[in-house]
């Protein structure tokens, strides 16, 4: 893939009019108190997967719905006090896995909760959260995106980024987490939901978005054919006249809407060959968020982003801030 969006000058200072509906906040503020509506009972249950230096657990909490989420906490054996935590998010079509798939930041000394993904983890890592949509449903195309695309109160984002805020508060909840340093982190789809937890939530820590999806959809759709973003076009060439219907729903759930309410600090990453979450829509969520950020732009890299070079700058971000 070469180089097929904007030039790097100009996604520096690119800055599309927001699609916002006008009850963007009143929606989030009920859809949230839906949630905590529910008791959030978090529950840590030990569990053995050989990881000697980590304590792990099997956590199961109330997300949407009060629907059961899963998860894992790990934690480093020894400890004098309460840790920073780092909060994951998957991408998407993955799951939550297994512990040993998440060593990085517990190797660090923080602790890490992972969040699994209603619904998903059976595309390329396991995962064990159903998905129930009490409101149901209309006709979709084949995965996630156009799942109740025809009302925001039904979409199915609505009810991941409900789980997601819901993972900080389980994470904050338990007696080892410094709540007051509590960090969110996700690639692609994660950093589509971080995006939308560091709007939701502006009391975090940090915001690790990584190549983020789920952020500028019009422009997405113009420019990449490729999966996910194309589930939304498939939908729209069926649905001929539900297209506006369609991006109306989307505008609630834009990671742009998102970045203009952050105040955490947060570091971004790009790849400018990256034609499943093309350049401009990250920097178009980018270029308004409202907390401290820095970017980091891995010019020949696709989807991948910066790999584990971004990571390393990550566990530099995050030691700084927390030194």
């Amino acid at each position: 893939m070469a180089f097929f969006d904007l030039p790097l000058d100009a996604l520096k200072t690119y800055s599309p009019p927001r699609e916002e509906p006008a009850d963007f906040d009143a929606f989030w503020a009920k859809t949230l108190a839906e949630a905590r509506a529910y008791p959030l009972a978090p529950r840590f249950e030990p569990v053995d997967y050989g990881l000697r230096q980590l304590e792990t657990f099997d956590v199961t909490f109330a997300g949407y719905g009060g629907q059961a989420v899963k998860g894992w906490l790990l934690l480093p054996r020894e400890r004098s006090g309460p840790l920073p935590c780092v909060v994951q998010y998957v991408g998407y079509g993955g799951g939550r896995g297994f512990p040993v798939e998440w060593l990085v930041w517990p190797s660090v000394g923080y602790a890490q909760l992972v969040m699994d993904t209603r619904g998903q983890g059976s595309a390329w890592r396991s995962g064990d959260t159903a998905d129930v949509a009490p409101e149901g449903m209309s006709p979709h195309y084949p995965g996630f995106m156009t799942q109740g695309v025809l009302d925001p109160y039904s979409y199915y984002y609505r009810r991941v980024f409900a789980d997601a805020v819901r993972a900080v508060e389980a994470a904050r909840a338990h007696s080892a987490v410094d709540a007051g340093r509590v960090a969110i982190a996700g690639g692609s789809q994660g950093g589509g939901i971080t995006l939308a937890v560091s709007g939701l939530v502006p009391d975090v820590a940090a915001a690790l978005p990584d190549v983020p999806f789920l952020c500028h959809y019009r422009r997405a759709v113009a420019l990449t054919d490729r999966d996910p973003y194309h589930e939304l076009t498939a939908y729209c060439q069926i649905h001929r006249d539900k297209v506006d219907t369609v991006f109306h729903t989307l505008s609630y759930f834009d990671g742009v809407n998102f970045a203009a309410r952050a105040a955490a600090p947060a570091l971004f990453s790009v790849g400018l060959m990256d034609d499943i979450c093309p350049p401009s829509t990250v920097y178009a969520a980018y270029n308004v968020y409202a907390g401290p950020k820095d970017i980091r732009n891995y010019a020949f890299n696709q989807h991948d982003g910066g790999g584990a070079h971004h990571t390393l700058e990550q566990i530099r971000y995050l030691a700084a801030l927390w030194a």
